[in-house]
């Protein structure tokens, strides 16, 4: 059994895991350069989705990984996922994929947002407050294993049929 302890702790830790967490938004880039290192996310145009077909599927969206190099001619990606037209992703794990700068007709970054993480945090804190104020984790008084007063204790005794 769960101590009332233990399933607060779990839920302040869950809280503040999610709340850590933050979000993050794509960012249109408009002739700003990339730093190496940044969550990108490229949007494939028709042209790139019919040279990249034969090795990434034909129906690619967007392709989102981590930036390794870019110049004039190509961006090269640590691709972590690919999302189809029809709404379906694909999980890549890192590997590493060149794309032609004309295949691309829009580039994003992924970046921090402070006004989505701040309603999160708010939410979260509703949350952890709503349960300590209902005792949803159970008995949160401290009478823990005691009877109520207004109900007796009773032992229900199976009996078998012969």
């Amino acid at each position: 059994m769960v101590s009332t302890n233990d399933g607060i702790r779990r839920i302040v830790v869950g809280a503040a895991l999610l709340v850590s967490m933050g979000c993050y938004t794509l960012q249109p880039v408009a002739g700003q350069p990339l730093p190496l290192g940044s969550q990108v996310s490229l949007a494939i145009n028709d042209a790139g989705r019919a040279a990249l077909g034969g090795s990434m599927g034909p129906e690619i969206s967007d392709i989102q990984g981590r930036l390794l190099q870019k110049d004039s001619a190509e961006y090269v990606l640590a691709v972590s996922q690919i999302s189809l037209l029809r709404g379906g992703e694909q999980v890549w794990a890192g590997e590493r994929v060149r794309v032609q700068t004309s295949f691309v007709s829009t580039v994003s970054e992924r970046r921090f947002s402070r006004g989505r993480t701040a309603i999160l945090s708010a939410a979260a804190l509703g949350v952890v407050a709503g349960i300590f104020s209902q005792g949803i984790l159970g008995n949160l008084s401290g009478s823990e294993g005691k009877t109520p007063p207004d109900s007796g204790a009773s032992n229900r005794i199976p009996r078998f049929k012969r």
